[in-house]
């Protein structure tokens, strides 16, 4: 099953760190948080990626193209017979597919652009380059498949400026990109859909969060996965900064592959 992750956004809101190179590259304990929640989906036995790319889309090209190089504990270069082997501690087993899917298409236009290559499954997971969290992935795909609808959104508890997600038992009632109580849930990423969804997406304009979103929810069509463990995005250079002290001082809970 593929996890399809949106890291084409210019985070103008960490722009001291996101200047020269794509948000979703800004590190945490010396690894892109793109790698942090790669390696939260492979902890859970999910190994093949789709990554939607945008602006500064070469960065996270060159990284992965250098990551096994990198990864490696010895490397030799033969240059008598043309071949590179690598040894020693060894990367992870990824499948990366990398997508141009527009400087400034939207969340929604993203993923209509990769539709093609995951037309043929049953369903896929989708999520934010820029959002940690120790959400059970496992328990979610079981929740998905028990409900039977298109969509599944995990939610989590309420920080104030995002979308929020209003519920009655497990189904989702409405979605609304402004929170109106303190009392709702709202979006955090970690989505599993069928590939129908892209039938609510118009084009490269389309958000996400607010068209497709509103109407799954509105036509029965989008249920609410609740996580009450931690989640953290990371939108700001202080909440990058809070990310990179907890990895550092070992109270990092989206660390579940440890």
């Amino acid at each position: 099953m593929k996890a399809v992750i949106l890291a084409g956004g210019r985070g103008t809101r960490i722009a001291e760190e996101s200047h020269l190179r794509p948000k979703p590259m800004v590190e945490i304990g010396g690894k892109p948080i793109l790698w942090h929640i790669m390696k939260i989906y492979s902890h859970f036995g999910f190994n093949d990626f789709i990554i939607c790319l945008g602006y500064r889309g070469y960065v996270i090209k060159e990284y992965f193209a250098n990551y096994a190089l990198h990864s490696a504990g010895v490397v030799t270069f033969d240059l008598r017979e043309d071949r590179l082997e690598f040894s020693g501690e060894r990367s992870e087993p990824w499948r990366i597919t990398l997508v141009e899917t527009g400087t400034e298409t939207q969340t929604g236009g993203r993923i209509k652009r990769i539709e093609p290559l995951v037309k043929d499954d049953q369903a896929f997971f989708m999520t934010y380059g820029d959002g940690v969290a120790n959400v059970d992935i496992t328990g979610s795909l079981a929740f998905h498949k028990s409900q039977n609808k298109l969509a599944t959104i995990t939610t989590v508890a309420p920080m104030g400026r995002f979308g929020v997600v209003k519920t009655e038992g497990k189904r989702v009632t409405q979605f609304s990109e402004k929170p109106n109580s303190a009392e709702t849930f709202i979006n955090g990423g970690y989505f599993i859909l069928s590939p129908q969804v892209v039938n609510y997406i118009d084009d490269d304009d389309t958000i996400w969060e607010k068209g497709p979103l509103e109407r799954l929810a509105q036509q029965g069509q989008l249920n609410a996965f609740r996580h009450e463990g931690f989640w953290q995005p990371m939108d700001t250079l202080r909440e990058r900064n809070m990310l990179e002290k907890m990895w550092e001082e070992g109270q990092a809970p989206w660390r579940v592959w440890q």
